[in-house]
C-alpha cells in the first residue's frame, strides 16, 4: 500500500472510533447521573456536604463522568479498530494473537479502575483529610475538586494496568524479549516508583502500597513474555531447527 492508502485506512479507523465513542458518550450522558449519585453515597464521599464554586462545576463533572463511561465502553471497539489497521503488517499467527489481547486489555483496564477506586483513592483521600484536620482546617469540598482528584488517580492507574498486554503484544512482534525486560528491571522499577509517587499522596506508605502492585505487574509481564517467546522459539525450531536457546 502507498502512504496515501495507509493514511486513508487510518482516517477510516479514526472516524469509526469517534463514531462509536460518540454513541457511547450519549449512553454516558444518560448513565452519568446514577453513577455520580452512587459515588457521592459511597465512602469516603458519604456524609460530605457538596458545594460548587463556579457555575460550570456541575456541568464539568457531569461531562467528565460521561466521558469516562464512554471511554470504558468504547475501548474494546477502538482496540479492535487499531488491530484491524496493523493487521496487514502481521503474520497470521500474530494477527490471531493480537486479536486475543483485546478482551485481556479491557479486563485489565477494569481491574485498574477497581484497584484505584477501592484501594488507592480512599487511601489518598484519608491522607489529605488527616492533613487538613491536623492543621485545624474546616473541610468544605467542591464537587469539581473532589471528583477531579478522584479521576486524576483512577485513569492513570487504569492505563498502567495495561502493561502486561502491551509487553505481551510487543513480544509477539519481537520488539522486546524477556531477556531485555530482565536487563532493564532496575530502570523499570525506578520508573514505576516515580509513577506511583505521582498518583499517590506524598507519604512513603502510600507510595509503597502502589509501587509494589506495579512491580508485580512488571514481573507478571516478564513471565508472559517468556512464555510467548518460548512458543515462538518452538515454532521456529519446528520449521528450521537451530542450536541453542533464542531466549536472551
Amino acid at each position: 500500500m502507498t502512504l496515501v492508502e495507509h493514511l486513508g485506512d487510518m482516517r477510516k479507523v479514526i472516524i469509526r472510533s469517534l463514531l462509536v465513542a460518540g454513541i457511547a458518550l450519549i449512553g454516558g450522558l444518560v448513565a452519568a447521573n446514577p453513577l455520580l449519585d452512587y459515588l457521592k453515597a459511597a465512602p469516603p464521599a458519604s456524609g460530605i456536604a457538596w458545594n460548587v464554586f463556579s457555575p460550570w462545576d456541575a456541568i464539568g463533572i457531569y461531562m467528565k463522568c460521561a466521558l469516562i463511561i464512554a471511554l470504558t465502553v468504547s475501548m474494546p471497539f477502538v482496540l479492535y479498530q487499531v488491530w484491524g489497521f496493523v493487521r496487514p503488517g502481521l503474520r497470521l499467527a500474530e494477527q490471531q494473537a493480537a486479536l486475543k489481547y483485546i478482551p485481556g486489555a479491557a479486563a485489565l483496564f477494569m481491574l485498574g479502575i477497581a484497584f484505584a477506586y477501592l484501594v488507592l483513592f480512599p487511601m489518598a483521600f484519608t491522607f489529605t483529610s488527616n492533613v487538613s484536620q491536623g492543621m485545624g482546617l474546616q473541610e468544605t469540598y467542591g464537587i469539581a475538586q473532589y471528583f477531579s482528584f478522584m479521576f486524576n488517580i483512577i485513569l492513570p492507574t487504569a492505563l498502567l494496568f495495561e502493561l502486561p498486554v502491551v509487553v505481551l503484544f510487543l513480544t509477539k512482534l519481537r520488539i522486546v524479549t524477556p531477556g531485555k525486560l530482565r536487563r532493564i528491571r532496575k530502570a523499570a522499577y525506578l520508573a514505576l516508583t516515580a509513577l506511583a509517587v505521582l498518583v499517590t499522596p506524598p507519604d512513603f506508605i502510600s507510595d509503597i502500597l502502589v509501587a509494589i502492585p506495579l512491580m508485580l505487574l512488571y514481573e507478571f509481564s516478564i513471565v508472559l513474555s517468556a512464555q510467548a517467546y518460548r512458543k515462538l522459539q518452538l515454532k521456529e525450531q519446528a520449521v528450521s531447527p537451530l542450536p541453542g536457546s533464542l531466549i536472551n
